[in-house]
């Protein structure tokens, strides 16, 4: 390597490039598994791009240049420009609202020319970038609750917005940005709060609502007796136990049952009780059971690359999208799996370190906000395919067929490399 190509590619983070590879090729040979039949002309294919396969080795060839174009860009273009992107970002949500395409039953696609791409892919690196500004901002006191509410504001509104586009899990995605706070000072009695409510959730959906009623009161009574010293000395913490259990009745009997009724479409409501056995519906559980099915037909060391049956025979629903871990899961077995998630989990833990070695708070919030999002998406994605989360049509970063998100993860990464290569700048 000569002196200007030394210059060039100087303080890229090697690790991080080869783990992005490494799932993409994954990612590529997952896809062509999916699709391909022993009759197939492969070359012919590609050429006229007849499949899924050779679509997403033509969005890869763009995301190439689309990289090489970010780490050619100053890093302090990304700060410069974060709030406007976000800006802009927040409009192309909206204008999916007004021209937007159904696809699949979701309301959140724009169409140019010939070609679809979903914004609130795109728009999850602009809401990383305008919470890296702010947080960053030296008028930003993050002790302070209007900073709070600020903060948690730019990761919710877009939230909201994709929810209105029938795109609930691609909107829950957003959530992982209060990882990012809870790193930058968020109290931790927020995230107890938040698991507290997750469980409320879950105790109104199994539990009859008199059941439950009873629990709370006995629990309230129980709390009480034992505090009663402490109550003597501090009448507030009375007032203070009894608005809780006056919460919680509240939430499970009357919050939890509007939501279900008069905010989530039926559809999400059949597979949230289909993933905690409340209903058996075959055409409800369908996805999942032929998902499960192809998983467990791998076993340990899988059926052999290009051998699964339930893949290759398409009873797999989805199997190049939200549902390209069970080609994975057949034809590699648990042995390939685990393997393949340890690719993840190497790439964020590498983010991480890429994070702490920072000097720039805007830095160190960016790649926080890389690894949650990346970390989510897996996370929800296998936990669809094995059974443990409904199915809500995330995909799996790099690896699922699709320009948007291919897009979308590549310039999260690379942007986070060039900014890491000015690590030694202050940036805001």
């Amino acid at each position: 390597m000569n002196r200007s190509q030394t210059k060039l590619t100087q303080g890229i983070d090697w690790p991080i490039v080869g783990l992005y590879l490494a799932l993409v090729i994954v990612g590529l040979m997952s896809i062509f598994a999916a699709e391909y039949r022993g009759d197939d002309n492969v070359w012919q294919n590609i050429i006229h791009l007849n499949k899924n396969y050779a679509r997403q080795l033509m969005w890869f060839g763009i995301s190439t240049v689309l990289a090489s174009v970010i780490w050619l860009t100053d890093s302090k273009f990304f700060t410069a420009t974060a709030n406007l992107l976000y800006a802009g970002g927040i409009l192309l949500l909206l204008l999916v609202l007004g021209i937007g395409k159904d696809v699949k039953g979701s309301h959140s696609w724009l169409v140019l020319g010939g070609f679809q791409f979903q914004p609130a892919e795109l728009t999850k690196l602009c809401t990383n970038l305008a919470l890296a500004k702010y947080l960053s901002s030296q008028e930003t006191d993050f002790t302070k609750l209007r900073s709070r509410l600020i903060a948690a504001a730019i990761a919710v509104v877009p939230a909201g917005i994709i929810i209105l586009q029938s795109e609930t899990g691609l909107a829950l995605v957003y959530f992982s940005f209060f990882l990012v706070m809870y790193r930058e000072g968020l109290p931790g009695v927020l995230l107890v709060i938040a698991f507290s409510a997750i469980v409320l959730v879950l105790s109104a959906l199994l539990v009859d609502n008199k059941v439950l009623f009873i629990i709370f009161t006995v629990i309230t009574a129980l709390v009480i007796y034992f505090s009663r010293r402490e109550i003597k000395r501090n009448k507030s913490r009375l007032l203070l136990i009894v608005a809780i259990y006056g919460f919680c009745a509240l939430f499970v009997m009357f919050v939890v049952p509007f939501t279900f009724t008069k905010v989530l479409k039926d559809y999400q409501v059949r597979r949230i009780e289909v993933m905690l056995g409340k209903e058996n519906d075959p055409k409800a559980t369908y996805n999942t059971r032929q998902s499960m099915i192809a998983i467990g037909s791998g076993g340990f060391w899988g059926k052999g690359y290009l051998k699964g049956t339930q893949t290759r025979y398409d009873f797999v629903p989805e199997q190049s999208t939200d549902f390209i871990f069970c080609t994975i899961g057949e034809d590699f077995g648990f042995f390939g799996s685990i393997i393949f998630i340890g690719i993840y989990v190497a790439l964020l833990f590498r983010v991480i370190h890429v994070a702490e070695r920072q000097r720039s708070t805007f830095t160190r919030v960016y790649a926080y906000g890389v690894a949650s999002i990346v970390f989510f998406h897996v996370a929800i994605n296998i936990s669809m395919t094995i059974g443990l989360a409904p199915v809500i049509g995330i995909p799996l970063p790099l690896v699922s067929y699709g320009g948007s998100s291919l897009f979308s993860f590549t310039m999260l990464i690379f942007i986070l490399l060039r900014l890491d290569a000015d690590r030694q700048m202050v940036l805001r």
